[in-house]
């Protein structure tokens, strides 16, 4: 096996491992320098220059040989990267566990890791090419192959990267060795500075115009760089014109995709690694993904140590480290606190330590400066990750650089399990390494103060305090407004206060001088203010005296407040008060008119008639609200030829107009039947009483003449249910027939249908209030009913009963029921 092995690219593309020509003893230094110089007297001249040209050439062969092995660790470190699919940070670690578990050199460590990629590679190649040959599709191998042949050059290029002296030659290296392979044109490595702009620290496929014009990119100006700064997981986008965002190269590549990924360790970005491809990109394969964040890790160990050229714009001066920036929150007159990044064992960010607070720090929650000193934030403060987001906010910084303020944030802490709130002004900046948290706790006098006033606004309250031994006068902004008096003229003193008054409220005001000045008493008092611009305010005076120890009276203090609107607002209530008691009378006595004049023409509920050979019994439940008195109807009388008239009826709506319209129908079906004619004409003729005679009213009903003597019921409906027979222990509807509703047109003609009733039958004609629902329809409330009267009691008033109990109705309406059993 041999100990080192160089990584070379053949001709077609593909890249491979190659074995060095030269041993490993080849990389050790002889340790007799004379041996090269036997026959030489040391002393000599000769001898002298020779022993110096000896040392030098082993000084140089010891530098050739130190760089090839960083070169060899460097290229164990990417395969590392590539096979574990990490970063090159934690793949130095991985090589030095390695190495002292298995107690060699790192070196050598990274030989045997390169020698096993090339055995491995030279077995995948040969296993692609094998399934290549065997498989009649090939296109699949391609892309794994093209996928294989991109993380090589990857590799490689992390190894340039990484002897790379600087940021130009950063970009130079991975442009050419990793990024040119997959379509890239070029590459730009932005340094992203405290204030939040963008630094070119280098490029590479970039006119030198264009790299210059685009050196510097201010903060707040979104770029694809910019936008990439702060997505955590980069910006990637197929195609640049269709975003319009602005960038480098954009009018050499304007329809070409873009790669913009944070470049940052340990929690903190330090720039952008942006690439750029001459044509649309296509979505890339996970490893392409991963082993660009890799290059970007990569730049930002570079970027660490980058520092802006001379003539480039300097961002402002970035404190060397956190004791510097100690005695800069030291000189602040708010609270501060100096954060430094905690790291986990794996290098990334987890929290900050406070490592110092200044001598105006206040602890939200009451603590003294030392117990919050040197405590990790989210352990003194765990409520920041809540809902205010604060240690979101100082992560985004610290990784960003971009400073972050905010007004009135609220500041939470908790104390023996209680969450406490404060109000505060947040400022949260980085300066090199550390963050400079910066609060102000809203001062609670000054915020009560503003509270005041913007009552005293919302309110229409003016304040006022008159010293009558002085006679000096206080008046507050809010006060001179409802006076409509400038702020620069003198105040009015409350013995003048009536002259400024309605002259029909000098009582009013005399009263209530007497009680403040001369009794000593609080008083208050409603008034009419007249302005001198006109106008007059409705105002409400309330002041207190305020006396000495001698009880001799100092001062009077108060306050006025304009009600006009609350004025204006009683006098319109009173009147709708009134209107509304009117109207409510109104309403109660044609609610008690409509219900007496239905209570008067309705028949008995009892046994409305008696038959030797029919039972007769009939169910009125009036409407709950008695503002929905309705129009249901119902009658059942033997007429002259000895057949029995039964009818039931609907009238549309409520009130009065309701109840009048039924008593016309019902008086009216009445009169028409004693002209013998049929259910069908009596409805017809009814047709024209409901559409000429009643103010073209509409209505439903059912009409039926039984015949005692056969049995048998002629029946018509108007637009109503069909009654129910009842046979047995078995109920249905009767089959329908046609009929429009009463009062729809002017004409029409209704159709009659017979059936033969049996001894022990009953029929139910009844009104919609017994079934109707509002969220059911009506073949489902109809085939309820049905199951209701089957279970017939043995007596037909105790099944109407049942029929009204067991009624699931929530309509509020009138319900008629009536029965008919034939004995």
């Amino acid at each position: 096996m041999s100990i080192s092995e160089q990584h070379s690219e053949p001709a077609g593309g593909e890249p491979r491992f190659e074995a060095a020509a030269s041993p490993p003893e080849a990389l050790v230094v002889p340790d007799d320098p004379s041996a090269d110089l036997a026959g030489i007297p040391p002393h000599s001249p000769v001898g002298r220059l020779a022993a110096t040209v000896e040392r030098l050439s082993r000084e140089v062969r010891a530098a050739q040989a130190e760089a090839e092995g960083r070169a060899l660790i460097e290229l164990a470190k990417g395969i590392l990267v590539e096979r574990l699919g990490c970063g090159p940070a934690q793949a130095a670690r991985q090589l030095a566990e390695l190495a002292e578990q298995a107690q060699v050199t790192p070196l050598e460590l990274a030989v045997d890791v390169i020698n096993q990629a090339a055995r491995d590679r030279v077995s995948e190649v040969t296993d692609a090419f094998l399934a290549a040959t065997a498989a009649a599709d090939t296109e699949t191998d391609g892309e794994d192959a093209d996928a294989e042949s991109a993380a090589v050059r990857l590799r490689a290029a992390e190894s340039g990267a990484l002897a790379a002296d600087d940021t130009q030659a950063v970009a130079v290296s991975l442009l050419e060795q990793a990024l040119r392979p997959l379509g890239a044109v070029a590459v730009a490595i932005w340094a992203a500075g405290a204030d939040g702009s963008l630094t070119l620290a280098g490029s590479a496929g970039f006119s030198p115009a264009e790299a210059a014009r685009w050196r510097y990119v201010p903060p707040d100006v979104v770029t694809v760089a910019r936008r990439g700064l702060t997505e955590r997981q980069g910006e990637w986008i197929a195609s640049l014109g269709r975003t319009g965002l602005p960038s480098i190269g954009r009018h050499q590549n304007p329809d070409g995709g873009r790669v913009a990924v944070p470049a940052g360790t340990g929690g903190r970005i330090h720039g952008v690694l942006e690439i750029v491809w001459a044509t649309p990109l296509e979505p890339q394969p996970p490893q392409i993904v991963r082993q660009v964040e890799a290059l970007a890790e990569l730049c930002a160990h570079t970027l660490e140590t980058y520092s802006p050229p001379l003539g480039a714009p300097q961002e402002p001066r970035v404190l060397p480290d956190a004791a510097e920036l100690m005695d800069l929150a030291d000189g602040l007159h708010d609270p501060a606190l100096v954060l430094v990044p905690h790291l986990d064992g794996s290098g990334n960010l987890a929290d900050f330590r406070i490592q110092h607070v200044n001598d105006r720090f206040l602890d939200p929650a009451g603590r003294p400066r030392a117990v919050v000193s040197g405590a990790l934030l989210l352990e003194a403060y765990p409520m920041a990750a809540g809902e205010s987001e604060l240690f979101q906010r100082v992560e985004r910084v610290y990784a960003t650089g971009e400073p972050f303020r905010a007004q009135r944030m609220n500041l939470t802490a908790l104390v023996d399990q209680v969450p406490l709130s404060a109000v505060a002004d947040i400022s949260v900046s980085r300066h090199g390494n550390a963050v400079l948290l910066i609060w102000r706790i809203e001062d609670e006098t000054a915020r009560l103060a503003s509270l005041l006033q913007h009552a005293q606004r919302l309110g229409r309250i003016g304040g006022f305090e008159e010293n009558l031994l002085t006679g000096e006068i206080t008046w507050n902004g809010q006060l001179f407004d409802l006076y409509g008096r400038p702020e620069s003229s003198m105040p009015v003193p409350l013995e003048e206060l009536p002259s400024y008054a309605h002259p029909d409220d000098a009582v009013t005001i005399g009263r209530f001088l007497r009680t403040l000045m001369h009794h000593r008493r609080p008083a208050s008092a409603a008034f009419r203010l007249q302005r001198p611009d006109g106008v007059t305010r409705h105002i409400r005076v309330v002041a207190e005296p305020v006396l000495d120890t001698d009880g001799r009276l100092l001062l009077v203090r108060g306050a006025y407040q304009d009600i006009s609107a609350q004025h204006w607002t009683e006098v319109a209530l009173a009147a709708t008060r009134d209107q509304l008691a009117h109207t409510e009378q109104q309403a109660s006595e044609r609610n008690r008119l409509a219900l007496q004049l239905q209570q008067a023409i309705m028949p008995p509920t009892q046994a409305p008639l008696r038959l030797p050979e029919l039972q007769v019994a009939v169910r009125y439940r009036p409407a709950e609200t008695e503002q929905l008195v309705g129009g249901d109807w119902y009658d059942a009388v033997v007429l002259p030829s000895g057949l029995v008239l039964l009818s039931v009826g609907d009238v549309a709506g409520h009130g009065i107009e309701a109840a009048t319209s039924m008593v016309v129908l019902r008086n009216a079906l009445r009169g028409l039947a004693v002209t013998g004619a049929g259910p069908g004409q009596l409805l017809s003729w009814l047709n024209m009483v409901a559409h000429h005679l009643t103010g073209a009213v509409t209505a439903t009903a059912v009409c039926g003449l039984y015949d005692p003597d056969t049995r048998a019921l002629r029946w018509a409906r108007a637009g109503h249910l069909p009654p129910v027979l009842v046979r047995e222990a078995e109920a249905a509807p009767l089959p329908l027939v046609k009929g429009l509703l009463l009062g729809a047109v002017p004409e029409t003609s209704y159709e009659e249908a017979e059936v033969q009733l049996a001894p022990e039958d009953t029929l139910l004609m009844y009104t919609d209030g017994l079934i109707e629902r509002r969220d059911r329809s009506v073949e489902e409330t109809l085939s309820h009913l049905v199951s209701t009267a089957r279970a017939a009691p043995s007596t037909l008033d105790q099944q109407l009963d049942r029929l009204l109990t067991y009624s699931r109705s929530d309509t509020d309406d009138d319900t008629c029921i009536v029965g008919i059993r034939v004995r």
